[in-house]
Formats: structure tokens, C-alpha cells, sequence
């Protein structure tokens, strides 16, 4: 596996897998009006959008194809982290996160973090350590699990 800085060129493959994952693991959940929104600003404009405004991607490739992304926003809020199917369950979704992660406090972070996490990923994120500091909560049609790494008491 390799992992390394987003470039132009993955744009494309990060969107669609992105589009992929979120119908399935996200989305569901919403009602079509919070479904689109959210398909439509995380499309392909939508990810070099969030690029412009300085979000800090990787990529994590397995024998040349995408596996999977990570990104932070403001070294500090874990934005998206989303691996394939075929390749969950291989230790990628971590890694991913500890580069971004290492990343973002290589470029003056301070080490905590927060993740708008969906229900599907709760599980994932409280195994990298991240806790709930709220309940789900909807926005936009969006259901989410705010969520803070470390811990609040382990600030």
C-alpha cells in the first residue's frame, strides 16, 4: 500500500469513490433532499472546492488503484475518510488517518481533532480513539455523530 498527497489527478476516482460510499454508507439515512445536497457539494467540484480552501488530501493506493482518502480540514477537523469495500477490514482507514493526522500536526496542529462521523463509521472512529462529545445530530438533511480526538479529559 502506498500513501501519499492527492494530485489533480486522482480528482476524478476520489469523487466517484466518495459518491460510491456515501450512497451506502451515508446518505441512506437522509431524505432526498439532504441526499443530493450532500452528492452535490461533494462532487468533483466539490472536492476541488474543498482543495482551494486548503483541505490537506491523501491517498491510500493498493497495487495502483485507489483504496481510499482522507481529508483535514484546518489541521484540526477530519473531513472525509472513506475506503472501499473491497478493502475494508486492512488496517487502510487507519493508516490514512495516521498520516493525515500526522500531517496536520507536522504543519502546526495542536493534536486534537473532531469527526462529523456518520452512524456507519462510529464504531471506526472510536477505535482510533475519537469519543462522542454530542448526540446524532441532523443538518441539512444529514445525519451525523459529532465526535473529538482525544478524548475531552485527555486534553
Amino acid at each position: 500500500m502506498e500513501i501519499r498527497p492527492l494530485v489533480t489527478a486522482d480528482i476524478p476516482a476520489v469523487s466517484a469513490l466518495l459518491r460510491e460510499l456515501a450512497k451506502e454508507y451515508i446518505v441512506h439515512e437522509s431524505p432526498p433532499e439532504g441526499a443530493s445536497t450532500f452528492l452535490a457539494e461533494n462532487d468533483e467540484m466539490g472536492v476541488r472546492g474543498f482543495l482551494a480552501r486548503g483541505h490537506v488530501y491523501h491517498v491510500a493506493l493498493v497495487d495502483g488503484q485507489l483504496a481510499g482518502f482522507v481529508a483535514v480540514r484546518d489541521r484540526s477537523h477530519l473531513f472525509h475518510l472513506f475506503v472501499g469495500k473491497r478493502w475494508h477490514r486492512r488496517g487502510i482507514a487507519r493508516r490514512l488517518w495516521e498520516v493525515a493526522r500526522d500531517a496536520a500536526l507536522a504543519e502546526g496542529g495542536e493534536g486534537a481533532f473532531t469527526v462529523n462521523s456518520s452512524n456507519y463509521a462510529v464504531p471506526v472512529y472510536e477505535a482510533f480513539g475519537f469519543v462522542r462529545v454530542a448526540p446524532t445530530q441532523c443538518a441539512k438533511g444529514l445525519y451525523f455523530n459529532p465526535m473529538r480526538y482525544p478524548a475531552p479529559d485527555e486534553s
